[in-house]
């Protein structure tokens, strides 16, 4: 009876050693504590990692404001010109497009207006005239689609950089988790719980930040690709405009 006793002593001492041990491990894995205990190269990875989301955060927010003003203004824009040219009013109709700076489809009907328009006292229809104005578009747009891909790069960059970076840290965690088990005596979960910890955290934060950008940077680069197709067509349209004016004025 003495040794059964015994032996359930020993058994609940051992269950609430382990209890205990389950109730510090849970406190430890808290975001803060976990934050609390990383070793410096994880620290790096964080801050890294933090820094990159900031970054794709600031192109993200400046890339949809950029692009909402764009197509807001050029829908404003589109039926403001197509009238003025519908009426032969050139002048009027650069006028329209300086007016609206942040369409590309603005910009683009500008710069062939006023490269027509210096060409349109020629007493004969050239077609260098046309080529000059096709190549004043051309410019045009490049120039605009440019300006839109500006800081896309950096968002291609954080999403195939950022899991990564969040790996370079999980090697190190699992490097000292593999430390922890070789210096302790039994190799409980104890010795290894923080290594893995800051594994799996920097593996979750290097995620976080790419998942993000790399969505956002397909969603703008689909429509920086409609834009280009405003732009083309816009300028198609304007060349037709162009052909029709000229035979007009060349029949009077």
């Amino acid at each position: 009876m003495t040794m059964f006793v015994n032996l359930l002593g020993t058994k609940a001492f051992g269950l609430l050693l382990l209890l205990q041990e389950g109730q510090e491990l849970s406190s430890q894995f808290t975001i803060t504590e976990m934050l609390k205990h990383l070793g410096w190269v994880a620290l790096t990875v964080v801050c890294i990692l933090l820094l990159m989301s900031v970054y794709s955060i600031a192109i993200m927010v400046e890339r949809y404001l950029t692009y909402s003003a764009a197509k807001k203004q050029s829908r404003e824009f589109a039926p403001r010109v197509a009238q003025a040219l519908k009426n032969d009013r050139i002048d009027e109709a650069i006028k329209i497009s300086d007016k609206h700076k942040k369409s590309h489809l603005a910009m683009v009907v500008s710069a062939g207006l006023q490269e027509f328009r210096a060409h349109e006292n020629s007493s004969e229809l050239s077609g260098d005239e046309i080529e000059a104005s096709k190549r004043a578009l051309q410019r045009a747009i490049a120039i605009k689609t440019n300006e839109f891909k500006r800081g896309l790069s950096g968002l291609a960059t954080i999403g195939s950089t950022a899991p990564f970076v969040g790996l370079f840290g999980t090697v190190f965690g699992i490097i000292n988790a593999f430390q922890g088990m070789k210096q302790a005596e039994s190799a409980g979960i104890a010795a290894v719980a923080g290594g893995i910890a800051e594994a799996l955290f920097t593996t979750a934060l290097g995620l976080a930040v790419a998942v993000p950008a790399v969505w956002m940077f397909n969603y703008f680069t689909g429509k920086v690709d409609g834009f280009i197709v405003e732009m083309d067509n816009s300028a198609s349209e304007l060349i037709d405009y162009f052909i029709k004016n000229r035979t007009k004025q060349l029949k009077a």
